[in-house]
């Protein structure tokens, strides 16, 4: 395992927590703004992404 400094973990844990907050934007709420239908598969897919893209953040950062 390659070891990182404390602050490169917590600069890398806030950058995954805003890629969770794009791609939750990105499925969730682009399914509102568009032409088709609800797609609830693309919904959870999208939750499902932000809550293991933020489950990773905070093990990073060491917080629970």
């Amino acid at each position: 395992m390659v070891r990182s400094a404390p602050r490169r973990r917590a600069l890398f844990a806030d950058k995954l927590l805003d890629l969770a907050n794009y791609a939750v934007a990105a499925l969730v709420f682009g399914q509102f703004v568009s032409q088709q239908g609800v797609s609830w598969e693309v919904i959870l897919m999208g939750v499902a992404t932000w809550l293991v893209f933020a489950t990773w953040a905070f093990w990073l950062t060491g917080e629970r």
